[in-house]
């Protein structure tokens, strides 16, 4: 079923990026465009997403940092 008829992405197309990571609206926008033309999708997407567990969110609710400092990755 498609859930942004703009860019053609499907429910499964926004499983998958939410079960890669991304764990809010805005994160599935950068992910795949879904959400950023007429907006009209975006409700079906936080409902796709719903309260279930977020790394990042988990991470932000400690107050641990959400990014991996580049000094530490080099």
């Amino acid at each position: 079923m498609y859930i942004c008829s703009c860019f053609g992405i499907t429910e499964q197309q926004v499983k998958k990026h939410a079960a890669d990571g991304a764990c809010t609206p805005r994160q599935i926008a950068s992910a795949c465009k879904a959400g950023t033309d007429c907006g009209s999708c975006v409700r079906r997407i936080q409902a796709l997403l719903g309260r279930g567990a977020c790394p990042r969110r988990e991470l932000a609710d400690q107050g641990k940092p959400l990014l991996t400092d580049l000094a530490d990755a080099a």
